[in-house]
C-alpha cells in the first residue's frame, strides 16, 4: 500500500478516463464469470484470479487483475491496457509501482480502482472509484488512516437520500466521495468534509477522473460539523465514522470519529439541524448505544437539538455486544488465524467496555432530519425495520414527508372529502381455511418502499379496495358502513386513523 494517495493533474486524468472507458462492472462480470464474482463477493480472490489470468491479454481483464485483484501484471500489458496514460504516466499518478523497466518485469496496484454502478430514478450511473486496497489482498491489517471504497453502507446511504434538485449538499465523511459523487448529479455546489487527510486525497482523485458535473467540489479537512462552521446547506449526507469502540480496542480513521461511545451520533443528531437552511434536510446512518429502550436515546438527543427537527430514524439491524466486536475485529482484518493474542486482546476489551456501560445491544440505522419551512416540527417517528427495502428508496422517502405534511394540516374532514388511488405496487392477500366463507386473515402488503404489510378487516380491505380515485374516503366509508351494517358514525371513527396510516405510509396516494 503506497502511503502518499495518489494524485491526477488535469492531463492525466483525460488520458486515464480515454483507458478505462468500456471497463464497467458489467464487463468485468462478463469476462471474470459469476462463479468468480459470487467468490469475489466472500472476499475469496482465487477464482477471479484464475478467471482474469485466463482471458489472457483482453483489456478487460489486465486491468482487473492489475486494479481489482492485486495481481502482478507484466509491465507491456499494463501498457497495452493503458494505451494512452501507460505504465509511467500510472507510475507517476501513484497507481502503480514496478519491479523494473523491462517489457516483462511485474507491475503492481498501489490502490484499489474499479468500475461501480448505481441505480437512479433517472437511470444508471457509473464511475470509475480508487481507494485504500482491502486485507483481503494486502493479507495484513489495514493501516490507521485507511480509505473504504464503495460498500454496503454506503450503498444504503446512496439509495436513502433523496434527490431532489438542490443549491448546496455538504457530504460529511467524505471517505473516497462517492456521496459526493451521487450529489454532483443534482446539487449546484457540493462541499466534501473528512478529518482524514489521506481521505480528502483519495476524494479529490476520483472527483478529477470522473469529473461530475456542477461547480468543482470544495474538498475541506477537519472533524464533523467543524469545517462548516456558520455556513448552511440544502442537504447534508454523510457516512459517518459511527463505528463504537470502547477504551483499549483498535482505532481507525475511517470508522472512529474520536467521540466516546455513540458521540459521533449524538453529535450530528444535536448539531445538524444548526447547518440546515430551512426545509433542508440531514440524512446519514449511524450505531447507537442500546441498554434499554433505544427510542429515549433518540428523544434525549432530538430534545436537545440546537434547532427543534422534524425526525424519521429507522433501526435496521441490532447486534448484542459479541456479536458487534466480531463484525468490526473481522473489518479490520484482526482476526485470530492472523494474530491471535491480539485478536482476543481487543475482543475482550469490546466485551469489557460495553458491560461497563451496561450495553444491551448496538443498533445500526438511518436517519432523516429536517428543519421545517416554518413554524414548529410535525413529524417524530421512531421505529424498527429490518426487512427488505426499495432502491433507491429516496423517492418513496420524499412521497412519505409530502404525505405526512399534508396530514398535519389536514382535519378529519378533509381527509374523507378526498379521493384516493391505491398505490400501483400495493396487493392483497388472504388467507382462510378451504370450508370457511369469510377470510381469517387479510392482509395489505406494500411491494415497494419500505415493504410493509398492514392486517386489515372487512372494512379497511374493502376501503382500499375502493380507492380508484373516483369516490371519497367519506362516501366509501358510507357505503361500506350501509353494507356491512354498522353505524356510519362508528364506521367514520374506526377508518379515519386507519386511511391516516396508509396515506402516511404510501399506500394510499392522493
Amino acid at each position: 500500500m503506497n502511503a502518499t494517495p495518489p494524485h491526477l493533474t488535469p492531463e492525466a486524468a483525460s488520458q486515464l478516463r480515454d483507458d478505462l472507458d468500456g471497463w464497467t462492472v458489467d464487463t468485468v462480470q462478463d469476462t471474470l464469470g459469476e462463479r468468480a464474482m459470487r467468490a469475489f463477493g466472500r472476499e475469496q480472490l482465487l477464482p477471479a484470479t484464475i478467471a482474469a489470468r485466463a482471458a489472457g491479454r483482453e483489456r478487460i481483464a489486465i486491468l482487473s487483475r492489475l486494479f481489482i485483484l492485486g495481481d502482478a501484471v507484466p509491465r507491456e500489458d499494463v501498457d497495452a491496457a493503458l494505451p494512452t496514460l501507460g505504465t509511467d504516466g500510472a507510475l507517476a499518478t501513484g497507481l502503480v509501482e514496478a519491479s523494473g523497466d523491462a517489457a516483462t518485469d511485474e507491475i503492481r496496484a498501489l490502490v484499489d480502482l474499479r468500475p461501480t454502478s448505481a441505480t437512479t430514478e433517472d437511470g444508471e450511473l457509473t464511475w470509475w472509484v480508487a481507494h485504500d486496497q482491502g486485507e483481503s489482498i494486502t493479507g495484513r491489517a489495514v493501516r490507521e488512516d485507511h480509505v473504504l471504497g464503495v460498500g454496503g453502507a454506503s450503498s444504503t446511504l446512496a439509495s436513502i437520500t433523496m434527490r431532489t434538485p438542490v443549491g448546496r449538499t455538504l457530504d460529511l465523511g467524505t471517505g473516497c466521495g462517492i456521496q459526493a459523487l451521487h450529489a454532483s448529479q443534482h446539487s449546484q455546489q457540493v462541499v466534501a468534509t473528512d478529518i482524514s487527510r489521506r481521505a480528502t486525497a483519495f476524494a479529490a482523485f476520483n472527483e478529477a477522473l470522473n469529473q461530475p458535473p456542477g461547480a468543482a467540489w470544495d474538498i475541506r479537512e477537519g472533524s464533523l460539523l467543524e469545517p462548516v462552521a456558520g455556513e448552511q446547506f440544502d442537504l447534508i449526507v454523510s457516512n459517518p465514522p459511527f463505528v463504537i469502540s470502547p477504551p483499549g480496542t483498535p482505532q481507525f480513521e475511517y470508522r472512529d470519529g474520536g467521540l466516546e461511545w455513540d458521540g459521533v451520533v449524538a453529535a450530528l443528531a444535536t448539531g445538524v439541524g444548526a447547518h440546515l437552511n430551512p426545509g433542508g434536510v440531514a440524512q446519514f446512518l449511524g450505531n447507537w448505544l442500546i441498554r434499554d429502550d433505544w427510542t429515549e436515546r433518540w428523544e434525549q438527543w432530538l430534545d436537545a437539538s440546537e434547532v427543534p427537527l422534524d425526525a424519521w430514524v429507522i433501526q435496521r439491524d441490532v447486534l448484542d455486544p459479541a456479536e458487534y466486536a466480531e463484525t468490526w475485529l473481522r473489518d479490520a482484518g484482526i482476526t485470530r488465524e492472523r494474530d491471535e493474542a491480539r485478536f482476543y486482546a481487543a475482543y475482550e476489551a469490546y466485551l469489557a467496555g460495553f458491560d461497563a456501560e451496561g450495553v444491551e445491544g448496538i443498533g445500526f440505522g438511518a436517519v432523516l432530519l429536517r428543519r421545517p419551512m416554518l413554524g414548529s416540527p410535525t413529524l417524530r417517528r421512531l421505529e424498527e425495520h429490518e426487512g427488505a427495502l426499495q432502491s433507491p428508496l429516496g423517492p418513496h422517502l420524499i412521497d412519505v414527508l409530502a404525505a405526512s405534511d399534508w396530514l398535519a394540516g389536514a382535519s378529519d374532514q378533509e381527509v374523507l372529502d378526498t379521493a384516493f388511488t391505491v398505490a400501483p405496487d400495493v396487493t392483497k392477500e388472504t388467507y382462510g381455511r378451504p370450508l370457511q366463507h369469510e377470510p381469517e386473515h387479510i392482509l395489505i402488503r406494500q411491494g415497494g418502499g419500505l415493504g410493509r404489510s398492514i392486517k386489515a378487516d372487512t372494512a379497511l380491505a374493502g376501503l382500499v379496495g375502493a380507492c380508484d380515485g373516483e369516490l371519497t374516503a367519506g362516501q366509501i366509508a358510507h357505503a361500506l358502513a350501509a353494507l356491512l351494517d354498522v353505524p356510519p358514525g362508528e364506521m367514520i371513527g374506526g377508518l379515519v386513523p386507519a386511511v391516516r396510516d396508509l396515506v402516511r405510509d404510501g399506500f394510499l396516494t392522493r
